[in-house]
């Protein structure tokens, strides 16, 4: 079971929440993923990344439902590609939102990738 919170102390974030308190048997880790076919673009190399998530997650017996925390990397990160970003987020996700971090690098491994989504749940 996973619940998450928004302590009144701290800012309230529209895209996700501040703590998971996760209680069960299984953490599932879950390596970076990138979008090894998607083209250029950071919106759909985000849904492909987040869709690997899924599998991987599906792979171990769990689902979005029981993610408690997710990494973002994203190259060559400024604020004006969160709009693209949030869509990739959007045409795979359902739900509520765990803790995130968004992390802005200099590279990948290759090139072309544009981001890499590392995840953590939590299942019975």
């Amino acid at each position: 079971m996973i619940t998450f919170i928004n302590p009144d102390e701290l800012p309230k974030i529209d895209v996700y929440h501040q703590v998971a308190v996760a209680s069960g048997s299984k953490t599932v880790y879950v390596a970076g993923q990138v979008a090894w076919d998607a083209a250029p673009d950071l919106a759909t190399q985000t849904a492909q990344a987040y869709e690997n998530v899924h599998v991987a997650l599906k792979a171990a017996g769990a689902t979005f439902d029981d993610l408690v925390k997710v990494t973002v990397y994203v190259v060559d990160w400024t604020p004006d590609k969160m709009p693209q970003l949030l869509e990739g987020i959007a045409r795979v996700t359902q739900g509520q939102a765990p803790p995130a971090t968004l992390i802005g690098v200099a590279a990948l491994d290759v090139p072309e990738h544009l981001v890499e989504i590392e995840a953590v749940a939590v299942i019975d």
